[in-house]
């Protein structure tokens, strides 16, 4: 049996302003294009966009552990990609099945909430982004997120669907729903004759690896 075992070089870091970001890894590029770029906190979609762009290999929030193969690495990068993936495309297909029920206009939007922002939509949201700590949407049809949120959600339509948000505040027909319920990559929070229904879309796995 043949076998290798590598060391990755990682660069940990916090994006703290996206243009000194940017310029830092342009002028240092030749040093970190072979390491894994180890993101802290919010990560945009233009810092993944430049990250993806100059080929450099990166994870968010991600906590390594040791002894782990560039191969496994490399493969997680690639798993988290597909899930986002999926989660939107899930979304989509829910928000589609569920149609005949929506009864309100419907907005899509691709863009994340910053903090300080107040997003309200009369009708149904599918939004396809983050809600920052300090941002809030407010619907008042049905509203589909599928990336985690940090702030505030009001919503008013009969359904929600939401991913694990352990540092959101959700407020569902005027009631504030427990976070800990929210522990799945996708939950459905639906008003059933004036009954609050939690229901999992996308259950949370562990991935384990075999080297």
């Amino acid at each position: 049996m043949k076998s290798k075992q590598y060391s990755v070089k990682v660069y940990e870091t916090t994006v703290e302003d996206e243009d000194n970001f940017i310029a830092f890894f342009d002028a240092n590029y030749t040093l970190f294009k072979d390491h894994l770029i180890l993101l802290r906190g919010e990560a945009s979609d233009t810092v993944r966009k430049y990250l993806e762009e100059k080929s450099l290999k990166y994870l968010v929030n991600v906590s390594l552990p040791m002894g782990r193969s560039r191969k496994a690495v490399e493969e997680e990068i690639t798993l988290e990609r597909i899930e986002s993936q999926v989660n939107q495309q899930i979304a989509e297909a829910e928000i589609a099945k569920l149609s005949s029920r929506l009864k309100n206009n419907l907005t899509v939007k691709d863009t994340i909430v910053r903090s300080g922002q107040e997003l309200f939509i009369e009708g149904d949201l599918l939004l396809l982004n983050r809600v920052n700590s300090g941002g809030l949407v407010h619907t008042t049809g049905n509203l589909i997120v599928t990336h985690q949120v940090e702030g505030a959600i009001r919503c008013d339509g009969n359904f929600m669907m939401i991913s694990a948000s352990p540092k959101a505040n959700i407020i569902f027909h005027g009631v504030e729903i427990d976070n800990r319920l929210l522990e799945n990559k996708l939950n459905r929070v639906e008003l059933k004759n004036r009954e609050i229904f939690i229901t999992p879309i996308i259950v949370e796995k562990e991935t384990s690896w075999v080297l």
